[in-house]
């Protein structure tokens, strides 16, 4: 649409009024304008980059200009993976119009994202919910908009594809044999489900706008891309086999009804018909498959124009039906039946319902003779059965006002083979199947039953989605839907019901039973009813038949190609290309190779249930969604159709279950089995979608309903298992930096329980905001990589270490709170960090402990396996020095549930006193073990009591002399650092010279000696040189004397116990050890890093652990 620029002068001054735009400028008069950017008289400002004009200064008298502009209008609704909406962030089509006035300048600082409401109704006037691909591409019909009303939007199209095959060739066999009381029984059981589908449909197709593409469009928005895709293609498989059972049915009539010397195999037994008959129906129903497949690919548009004509083929055969009806009250049509005792006979081969006849004084016998007798002579011999009881002729159609109704009240099922009789007359003899075979009687062409029956009426009240299909069309669809789709369902409901009372009221039940009309010379049984010829019937329902083949041929490649464009299943995709004009080609092919299948299996009674299977389970989904949008009481539910309840939902859901499985469990099992492999398979390999589906909303109340159960209880301590907060450190470029510690989380998690990863950026987040977005985007792909499963939490602080108190007192929520905080070692702390990582991990212990959280801390954590390694035979060593609530127990025994761990064995390692009974103690671990159900190998190391050792006084006195030089001098942060450098340094040129022949690993810049080169030196060698060194270090004892004894004894039981880990766990793949806690002064945090670093030295991976305050662990089951 074009808008007018209207160029305006006002006060001294010329303002830009713009008409159907929120933008506005004004000029300043030459006199007066001062500010403005260029000089000379009448200059306008300068306008930004981006603005769709330029407006120079007009003479008074000149004619005021117009500025004509195109604005593309905003079309969505499409399919396509992230919706647009005319209603925020849509700043593609305006980038142009910014807002340059006055009036509404409190607001300017929106306009960038959100528009003014005149420019919101401008694109919601534009709006169109018509995909390319679901409309015929006309030129004649592409300048019109939406024409169809509700009688022939709705309600002719779902009359149409509602009443169908199944009316004219099976509803009259159906009676026969269910009885007109069961009949009505499966007729108000299918109806039910369809009117109460309906109702949910109307719901759904009324709470907003349904683009082209019906229930798949319906079901996906409201349960999700996982039940839409799945939902979706089952319905897509049940209107392809509905095209295989239309052309099935067209292939029946015309073979039995109308040409039956066309078959190409015809049976020379008669117990080879049924096989005959199957052949014929693959032979023509693939010829007829073909010769469709070319009409709807050629010319798709002209099957659309003939859907009227075949609506009047329908409609035709109804009226001829009621007609005949009324007729036979008056004067019933001679159809007589011919029976042989109770027994009814195929009326093919003869003429006279009789044994012998008379012509010219001359008694003859009959072509019925010849058919039981092995000759025309009186003398021949006869079938038992034949010669013992009479022919007899009754009337087919007796008329509605013949009483027999009351015959054919009650059902008549039976086996494969049996005989149709009446009751009523007398019959003498027994049967003898091996002859009756061959006999011509009418009999059962499969094993009927009450629950077979249901399977193949029910789809005759099919197709009540073709109004919600053709929403696109429609001038008012919230409003014509609902009306029209009930009143048709009302109104076939009404037929079906009608007509089973009137079937059973005027048609003699053995003709009833009479699938084929081979009583009545082959003539159609609804046929024989109907006035003023039975041709109405049989030309009638040929050409409905014909016409449902060709629009499920039409519609089911559309809906395939709508699934197709969603991308939701990636295979699928090639199916969502077609011919230029979008006609769907491929998608084309692969429904008539599906077709194909129906026609192969052949039997109309065998594809109907199959089609049935497809059909239930999408209605089935309707009414979940239906019930879900309801309870949920999302607030985007708000459907115009104010008549349904949940109540009704589940309902219709309980019956479409409940008849997937009367019908045939079997396949029911298998459709729900096609559904969920669908389900799983979009689950995870599909495109991931957010439709605001309900099954999100729903899956949000579960899960606030979980949340606020386990708020009610701490978990008791069987249930108890680590969720875990894990502390993730970032680089410059916001990438992860040890990644491992992912993994060892997912070899410690498997997957179960709550993973949160943290990471804090220092500074404000209105500064940060971008960097925390790439950073969280970067974890989340770790976690991805590494298959950890959590969610990621990245904040921003003034300083990390309120930021990591932040993430530790906050994350999780409600009662899904972490309760393990996992994080590497700070490896650089004595240098790099010797101002931060000395005081954030400290303080981190400190505050876990406060908040009852375990803590795991990693040291060298990139030397942890990745989840591909598979750790060959080797160990778990666990240290268990102080009892934690059984945290060391449990941590192996989670790391050896992961195939990384699996092969390593645990062990148990706990340490004695002088006092403790060793002995003793190995047996109570043994037992407690156990008890426990763990397999661990247990062992007791005896750690005496003995003097401290001059290594010990050495890295107490180096230790302290450090500390008390960065307190007491008032440096900047960099001089502290560089200050700590120096005294290292100067440490360890002292003992260079007594060191020479020991070996130097670079990482052991933070220690003047380490306890193996003092050791080596005072035991491997008692030379000069090591008893200088020796006498060196002694002399020291004065500065030893004035060292504080706690930190001596801290750094004697470090210095001791690492001698014994190293010595027993060195080669071990894993060390757990109990994590001592810092100490009460913070003054001392240093010193509690050096003890730590000292207890770890020599170990390759070690995991310190701390408890939370309880147990984790029991021995009770």
């Amino acid at each position: 649409m074009g808008e007018r620029f209207v160029v305006v002068p006002v006060d001294g001054g010329v303002r830009v009024a713009v008409e159907g735009v929120h933008s506005d400028a004004v000029v300043s008069d030459p006199a007066t304008d001062t500010g403005s950017s260029t000089t000379g008289g009448g200059t306008v400002d300068d306008r930004e980059a981006g603005e769709d004009s330029v407006f120079e200064p007009q003479d008074p008298d000149a004619v005021v200009p117009i500025l004509e502009y195109n604005r593309e209008p905003n079309k969505y609704g499409d399919g396509v993976p992230k919706e647009n909406s005319p209603f925020i962030n849509n700043t593609d089509i305006d980038k142009g119009n910014s807002y340059d006035g006055t009036n509404m300048a409190l607001f300017e600082e929106e306009m960038d994202s959100n528009p003014m409401v005149s420019s919101l109704l401008n694109k919601l006037a534009n709006y169109t919910n018509l995909t390319q691909g679901a409309q015929e591409h006309e030129e004649a019909e592409e300048d019109e908009g939406p024409q169809m009303g509700t009688f022939m939007g709705v309600y002719l199209p779902c009359l149409q594809n509602i009443l169908g095959v199944i009316l004219f060739l099976r509803l009259t066999w159906i009676v026969g044999t269910a009885g007109i009381l069961e009949s009505l029984a499966i007729v108000a059981l299918c109806c039910s489900c369809t009117m109460l589908t309906a109702i949910s449909m109307s719901a759904i197709a009324t709470n907003g706008v349904v683009p082209a593409g019906g229930s798949y469009y319906m079901i996906s928005r409201s349960l999700g891309p996982e039940f839409g895709g799945a939902v979706g293609l089952c319905f897509y498989l049940g209107t392809t086999f509905a095209g295989s059972m239309y052309i099935l049915g067209t292939i029946e009539i015309l073979l039995t009804y109308i040409v039956p010397k066309a078959a190409i195999f015809v049976a020379e037994k008669k117990e080879d018909e049924v096989d005959a008959l199957l052949n014929n129906m693959r032979v023509y129903g693939t010829c007829c498959l073909a010769l469709m497949s070319i009409v709807v690919f050629v010319g798709v548009k002209y099957v659309n124009k003939l859907a009227l004509v075949f609506l009047a083929c329908v409609i035709l055969s109804i009226l001829a039906i009621y007609a005949g009806v009324i007729k036979t009250i008056f004067e019933p049509p001679d159809f007589p039946v011919c029976m042989l005792g109770n027994r009814t006979l195929q009326n093919h081969n003869f003429d006279s319902c009789l044994k012998t006849e008379v012509i010219g004084n001359l008694t003859i016998t009959t072509k019925l003779w010849k058919l039981f007798c092995d000759g025309p002579e009186f003398n021949a011999t006869c079938n038992d059965y034949f010669n013992n009881n009479n022919v007899t002729s009754i009337q087919g159609i007796p008329g509605l006002t013949s009483g027999v109704i009351s015959d054919n009240m009650w059902s008549v099922y039976g086996p494969l083979a049996m005989m149709v009789e009446n009751k009523n007359l007398s019959s003498f003899g027994g049967s003898d199947p091996a002859q009756d075979i061959y006999m011509p009687y009418v009999v059962n062409d499969i094993t009927t039953f009450f629950t077979l029956l249901v399977g193949i009426y029910f789809p005759s009240v099919t197709g009540i989605m073709a109004g919600s299909n053709r929403s696109g069309d429609l001038r008012d669809a919230q409003k014509s839907i609902p009306i029209g789709t009930i009143m048709a369902i009302a109104t076939t409901s009404f037929i079906y019901v009608t007509c089973v009372v009137l079937f059973g009221a005027c048609i003699e039940g053995v003709l009833l039973r009479d699938k084929f009309g081979d009583s009545v010379k082959g003539n159609l049984v609804i046929g024989t009813l109907s006035w003023p010829s039975p041709w109405v019937i049989v030309i009638g329902s040929f050409f409905s038949c014909c016409g449902a083949g060709l629009q499920s041929l039409t519609g089911a490649p559309r809906l395939l190609q709508a699934i197709a464009r969603d991308g939701i299943v990636p295979f699928l995709q090639v199916f969502g290309h077609g011919k230029a004009n979008g006609e769907p080609t491929w998608a084309l092919l692969l429904t008539a190779g599906i077709c194909e299948i129906g026609i192969l299996i052949a039997s109309l009674d065998a594809v109907a249930p199959i089609l049935s299977m497809f059909f239930l389970m999408c209605y089935l989904f309707v009414n979940l969604a239906c019930a879900v949008q309801t309870l949920l009481r999302t607030p985007n539910w708000r459907p115009r159709f104010k008549y349904y309840h949940w109540a009704l939902s589940f309902l219709g859901m309980s019956l479409c279950l409940a008849l997937m499985f009367i019908s045939s469990w079997y396949y029911a099992i298998v459709a729900m089995a096609i559904a969920s492999c669908i389900y799983k398979y979009i689950e995870y390999r599909g495109a991931e979608k957010e439709w605001g589906d309900g099954i999100r909303g729903l899956s949000l109340n579960a899960a606030r309903y979980a949340l606020i159960r386990l708020e009610e209880a701490p978990p008791h301590t069987k249930n108890w298992r680590p969720q875990v907060l894990v502390l993730l450190n970032v680089d410059s470029d916001q990438g992860v930096k040890h990644p491992r510690l992912l993994s060892l989380t997912t070899q410690l998690k498997a997957g179960k329980g709550l993973t949160i990863v943290g990471n804090v950026l220092e500074g404000t987040y209105l500064t940060k905001d971008a960097e925390a977005k790439r950073a969280e985007q970067n974890i989340k792909s770790s976690m991805s990589t590494e298959k950890t499963k959590g969610f990621c939490h990245v904040v921003v602080s003034s300083n990390l270490r309120d930021g990591f108190s932040h993430l530790i007192q906050s994350a999780g929520l409600g009662g899904m709170k972490h309760n393990t905080v996992l994080m590497g070692w700070p490896g650089t702390w004595s240098l790099k960090w010797i101002r931060l990582s000395s005081f954030i991990h400290p303080e981190t212990v400190r505050e876990t402990t406060a908040a009852h959280h375990a803590l795991l801390v990693a040291k060298n954590v990139d030397g942890f396996p990745t989840n591909q390694d598979r750790l060959g035979e080797g160990t778990i060593d666990v240290w268990w020095v102080v009892h934690d609530g059984g945290m060391l127990m449990l941590l192996p025994f989670l790391l050896r549930q992961h195939k990384v761990w699996r092969k390593c064995k645990m062990r148990i390692f706990t340490v004695a006193q002088m006092d403790d009974n060793s002995i003793q103690m190995k047996k109570d671990l043994q037992m407690f073990l156990y008890h426990l159900r763990l397999d661990a190998e247990v062992e007791v190391v005896e750690m005496h009591d003995n003097d401290i050792s001059a290594f010990t006084y050495e890295k107490t006195l180096v230790m302290e002399q450090r500390s008390q030089m960065l307190k007491q001098m008032q440096l900047s942060r960099t001089e502290r650092e560089r200050e700590a450098q120096l005294i290292h340094d100067r440490n360890t040129a002292s003992h260079a010279a007594i060191n020479d022949k020991a070996e130097s690993g670079p990482e052991q810049v933070h220690m003047t000696w380490t306890k193996d080169k003092l050791f080596t030196e005072r035991n491997r060698n008692r030379e000069c040189n090591a008893n200088v060194a020796v006498r060196d270090l002694f002399n020291m004892k004065p500065e030893w004397e004035s060292l504080n004894q706690s930190n001596v004894r801290r750094m004697h039981t470090a210095v001791k116990l690492n001698e014994v880990v190293v010595n027993k766990s060195q080669g071990a793949h894993l060390v757990l050890l109990n994590m001592p806690g810092p100490p009460r002064n913070r003054g001392g945090d240093e010193n509690y890093m050096e003890f730590l670093e000292v207890l770890l030295e020599g170990l390759n991976r070690v995991l310190l652990v701390r408890g939370g305050g309880r147990e984790v662990i029991t021995i009770y089951s």
